[in-house]
């Protein structure tokens, strides 16, 4: 059957309403291939790029094109003295190696000459020491295994041999089990804070002719998980005393969840908090993102909750009257992305409007990063004052060229999400210069959840929930010992030999990251 031959319209204004629909469907094609290639150039960014968010050597003259699209903007340009950075004065490092840490044990080796050798070649006197020259190398012992035998003597009665009196045994993480406070910190660390999987830790006890297989080394992480909950009850608590609090959520598959298959996803909730002094992490695991969750979670906080722009949390700062603040990194992002995403213009003149207008925003809120690069150290009352001075001219700007700009790229387009993101996000993230103790973002605890997520990569899933949830208790202690400067592996040791001796809170309390009485190392601080 052949179809029928197209006839155009006699009629001139069907000519035209034919004309007009077809040249309506040719640019509805046109913006979806832009927006599908746009796509295509963000992910072989993501895949082949850069990823570092931080302005490069081409954006920096960029700051002021932002303002020259109003005039109001322009004239707010004769005060640019004010806007000078200033850079403090500074020791230079002096070049060469870091040298080795103090509290390192020192193994001295003497290398001296040989008796005749102490002669004076000019004179035949004996030399005498005038001084030393040492010089360090940094060796290296593979860990050593050794075996803890615990011996009790038993004592009877010679006469009427009427009972046996035997020593207890201390109180051990995991009674009756071989593995000691050592071991099982080992094991914790490498996982949990190294990202190695459970069968790779076996191997590596293989090659020293132990044989523990995976499932009991998996047996044993849940149980010192569930050893720690008195230490995430106390953490928690004080967690939720103080006012600020930052919260992000990251995908968990668990494979014997009840009620869902294998393959559905679960999440890991982690929250920030705590005072600058001593700073708090904690981890919880949930079968669900709903709003319910952190509704559970925050029970009983007053204050500020600073999050990204998830609107599960919407409901919660609602439903408690939290003061929700945004996240800037986020909505920084998505201006780097839009502008990743665009076509490459080597001059001025042929940007297009979606690439000016990323370039635009994303120069503006780089304003407001270079402003808490340069107050990061200064106390909290001091960031509020500058921020007040400094940062809220800079918002007035964003917010009256953002007001210019939406409606002006499409909405579809990546440009046009971060216009419609940041506007939609706007009361949020311009909270936090209300409070000098507040961050412009959430990258303190996006910080706390990466280590998860470099080990999901590793061990995948979880088997069973009651495993999760002891995984989430062992990154809470984890990471609060990471930040308050504690070494990982010597906290979990002597948590793991302590804490089955404790009765008292007084006792528990002291073990807590913050608290407890172990050598800290500011190296080893996250910030």
């Amino acid at each position: 059957m052949v179809d029928a031959p197209f006839e155009l319209p006699n009629d001139v204004e069907a000519l035209q309403q034919l004309v007009l629909e077809q040249q309506a469907k040719l640019e509805e094609h046109t913006r979806h291939i832009e927006l599908l290639e746009e796509l295509i150039r963000l992910l072989k960014h993501k895949r082949f790029g850069r990823s570092s968010e931080k302005e490069s050597a081409s954006q920096l003259g960029l700051f002021n094109e932002a303002e020259s699209d109003l005039a109001e903007l322009e004239e707010a340009e004769t005060a640019r003295a004010e806007e000078t950075i200033t850079v403090p004065a500074h020791e230079r490092r002096k070049p060469g190696r870091k040298p080795l840490p103090a509290w390192l044990p020192r193994v001295e080796i003497l290398h001296d000459l040989a008796p005749e050798e102490k002669v004076c070649a000019h004179d035949g006197h004996a030399l005498v020491e005038i001084g030393r020259e040492v010089s360090e190398q940094l060796e290296f012992i593979p860990a050593t295994i050794e075996v803890l035998r615990h011996v009790r003597p038993k004592y009877g009665c010679p006469e009427c041999k009427n009972g046996v009196k035997i020593a207890p045994l201390p109180p051990q993480p995991i009674p009756k089990s071989m593995a000691s406070p050592g071991l099982l910190a080992h094991v914790a660390v490498s996982k949990y804070a190294d990202g190695l999987p459970l069968y790779r830790i076996e191997r590596v006890l293989q090659r020293g002719d132990i044989d523990l297989p995976r499932s009991t080394l998996a047996s044993w992480m849940v149980k010192v998980g569930e050893l720690v909950q008195p230490l995430i009850n106390l953490m928690r608590e004080e967690m939720l005393s103080e006012d600020i609090l930052q919260c992000d959520e990251s995908r968990l598959q668990v494979l014997k969840e009840p009620g869902k298959p294998a393959t559905s996803q679960s999440y890991m909730w982690v929250q920030r908090g705590g005072t600058e002094e001593a700073p708090l992490v904690l981890y919880d695991y949930d079968a669900s993102r709903s709003a319910e969750v952190p509704k559970r979670l925050l029970e009983g906080f007053q204050g500020y909750l600073q999050t990204d722009g998830y609107e599960g949390y919407d409901a919660v700062c609602s439903a408690k009257g939290l003061i929700h603040v945004g996240c800037w990194a986020h909505a920084r992002r998505r201006f780097d992305e839009a502008l990743k995403a665009q076509r490459k213009s080597r001059k001025k003149s042929n940007r297009s409007s979606k690439q000016s207008k990323a370039l635009q925003g994303l120069s503006l809120i780089q304003k407001l990063y270079q402003v808490e690069r340069q107050i990061a150290e200064k106390p909290p009352e001091e960031r509020h004052r500058i921020r007040q001075e400094r940062s809220k001219p800079i918002l007035v700007k964003l917010r009256s060229w953002l007001d210019a700009s939406l409606g002006t790229v499409p909405p579809q387009s990546l440009t046009g999400k971060a216009l419609g993101y940041l506007d939609k996000q706007w009361p949020k993230l311009v909270r936090y210069i209300e409070d000098g103790r507040l961050r412009i973002d959430t990258n303190l605890v996006e910080n706390a959840i990466r280590p998860f997520v470099l080990g999901r990569k590793a061990w995948l899933f979880a088997d069973t929930v009651r495993g999760a949830q002891a995984s989430a208790n062992l990154y809470s202690v984890i990471e609060t010992a990471k930040v308050n400067g504690i070494e990982p592996y010597a906290y979990l040791r002597h948590i793991f030999t302590e804490l089955p001796k404790a009765s008292r809170l007084e006792e528990i309390e002291k073990l807590l990251p913050h608290r407890v009485d172990l050598e800290r190392r500011p190296a080893d601080i996250r910030s």
